[in-house]
């Protein structure tokens, strides 16, 4: 959905002043099968197509370990999405909901994260499964799943620190 493209049924948009207070390094470009938003899926699903993170050519290196992991966490620029509405009407049927209570691409950052099957990794190029992006999305980052990550680093002080009672400094 491009910003020039029409508001559904009581969807609301703000008027945004250009957007320069951050600078995001691309890592590299994802490929799916997908090119036009229409057809590509509301969610990934890990027994989805085969998809490629093709890493630019300085970051083959920061992939050493990552085979450990069959899940890791993707996270990629929606570089073709409008990022001025604030509500939306995701059934079309003019009933709507905040932008914030949406996992939809149209947002003030549009930044997605998908939690994928990782297949093998081939010369700085991932092959995975459970992206819901279109071909060409830029990538910003690549995290080994979340729920399956234990932290390498000796522990902090904070890290047992939860709840309201924790000290504060």
């Amino acid at each position: 959905m491009s910003q020039t493209e029409e508001l559904r049924p009581n969807e609301q948009a703000v008027t945004l002043a250009p957007a320069a207070d951050a600078t995001l390094r691309f890592i590299g470009t994802i490929h799916t099968p997908w090119r036009d938003r229409k057809d590509c899926p509301r969610q990934g699903r890990l027994d989805g197509p085969d998809c490629q993170l093709v890493l630019d050519p300085v970051w083959p290196d920061a992939l050493d370990g990552l085979e450990a992991f069959d899940t890791i966490e993707v996270l990629y620029w929606l570089d073709k999405s409008r990022r001025d509405l604030i509500r939306q009407s995701p059934k079309s049927n003019g009933q709507t909901v905040g932008t914030f209570a949406l996992r939809s691409p149209v947002r003030p950052n549009p930044i997605g994260t998908s939690v994928v099957k990782l297949l093998r990794i081939e010369k700085g190029t991932l092959h995975v499964r459970g992206l819901d992006c279109l071909d060409g999305t830029p990538l910003i980052d690549i995290k080994p799943d979340r729920c399956v990550f234990s932290p390498q680093a000796p522990a902090k002080p904070g890290d047992s620190d939860t709840g309201p009672q924790a000290k504060r400094d």
